[in-house]
């Protein structure tokens, strides 16, 4: 079965538009609720943990 230019650049659109979708899921991070109540969250210590810095990415003002 030969592949034509047309079925070719649509292939490519598809997975174009799948990767796309693919990479705008959001933001890593815990998908679950938090496992402390909302009035106790602040309170939580992150003796352990430096604070990580938020990066901002070219695409965010799209999302």
């Amino acid at each position: 079965m030969p592949m034509t230019l047309r079925t070719l650049i649509r292939a490519a659109a598809v997975l174009s538009v799948v990767g796309l979708v693919a990479s705008g899921c959001g933001r890593r991070g815990d998908l679950d609720p938090p496992s402390t109540p909302v009035d106790k969250q602040n309170q939580r210590s992150n003796t352990g943990a430096a604070p990580v810095a938020d990066k901002p990415f070219i695409l965010d003002p799209l999302l």
